[in-house]
Order: C-alpha cells, then structure tokens, then sequence
C-alpha cells in the first residue's frame, strides 16, 4: 500500500508552463504504473521520465498517494472529454449509464497493473490529506450524470449513484485480483445497474 508521506497541500499548477510540467508528471507516472506494479515505481523515475526535478514533482504531489490519485483524476477527466462526443440520447437512462460505465471498466481492465495502483491509492487516501479524491468522486459522478442527461441531481438520485459507483469498484477490483472474469464483471455491472437504477425514469432529458 503506498505511504502518504506528509500532510501538506500539494502545489497547485498556476501558468501553461507548470500545468504541463503536471501534465508530463502524470503521464509519465501512468506510463510506469502500466508495467510494473505500484510498489516498484519509483518517484525519481516518474521525475526522470517527466524531465523535472525531483523536489519539482514532490512540490506538486507529496507522495505517491496524492500521485496516483492525481493520475487517476486525469484519466477520468479524459474519458469524460472523450465520450462526451460519443452519447447517444435514444437511450435509456439506465442503459446509458450502463454502457458509460462499461467503457470505463474496459479501459481500466485494459491496464490492471494502473488500474490496480490507481484504485489502491484512492482508496487509502484520507481526504483530508488528499483533496484530489473529492475530484475523483465529484467527476465520476458527472460522467454517469452525463451519460444519463441528468441536469437537476436530487439527493435520491446521488445516492442511488453513489451505491452503484462502490459496487462498480468491487467489481473491478474482483476481476483485477482473479476472482472473477472479465465476462463475470460485465455481467454483474448489468445486474448492478438494473437492481440500483430501476427506478428511474426512461430518460431525464427533455
């Protein structure tokens, strides 16, 4: 389990030229996490791969938690940009958010050891130390909520969302450990959209 080194806040990335220094951090960080597992990478080699100094990546992430939390915030934000361009309003509510979260499950299973080092730090970070989770949160959220065209949330609807999202994640997490298939997993993420959205309504757009 990575180690959370300090509370501090990390530095936030305040012209172009350090939001792409961030940028290459977080690529170069998942370009490593994709071939050896977490514990094996180390924070000069994301440094040496992402051309920064050292004490320039622990200045933005502390720790190899806030690192990959922060990773995974960006692989997020990345599939959210890119299946914006792909809905497909004829469908369901619940089958959209189906078929969303079945994209991002493929994508993730197509990297275990990223999607493993990815999950493994969100899931140990404290909020408190790691503000990054509230993003990872609050932005898969959206993408559900997008998927289905919700624009008005109400406190049934995050809820229900909410449930469905740690049943996601154990699903993932069951197939990354051997525990069940592939085929397993994309069938229990339809069972787990049926039983937890089966109240909505057919669409909310309008």
């Amino acid at each position: 389990m990575p180690r959370i080194a300090e509370t501090r806040d990390a530095a936030a990335p305040s012209s172009t030229e350090q939001r792409a220094r961030v940028g290459r951090i977080l690529d170069a960080a998942a370009t490593l996490a994709t071939d050896k597992e977490l514990d094996r990478v180390q924070m000069h080699e994301v440094a040496k791969l992402a051309g920064v100094a050292v004490a320039t990546l622990y200045r933005y992430f502390p720790s190899k938690t806030h690192l990959f939390v922060a990773v995974m915030l960006d692989q997020i934000d990345r599939m959210r940009a890119k299946y914006a361009r792909g809905s497909h309003p004829e469908r369901s509510a619940r089958d959209a958010v189906h078929d969303r979260l079945l994209q991002v499950v493929r994508v993730l299973l197509g990297r275990p050891l990223l999607a493993t080092a990815m999950i493994q730090s969100n899931s140990a970070a404290r909020a408190s130390a790691v503000p990054d989770t509230a993003g990872v949160d609050r932005n898969f959220r959206q993408l559900l909520y997008d998927a289905a065209g919700i624009e008005q949330v109400t406190e049934r609807d995050a809820r229900l969302l909410r449930v469905l999202i740690h049943s996601v994640f154990g699903i993932i997490q069951s197939c990354l450990n051997g525990r069940i298939t592939i085929a397993d997993a994309e069938a229990d993420l339809r069972t787990a959209c049926d039983l937890l959205l089966a109240e909505w309504p057919e669409s909310f757009r309008r």
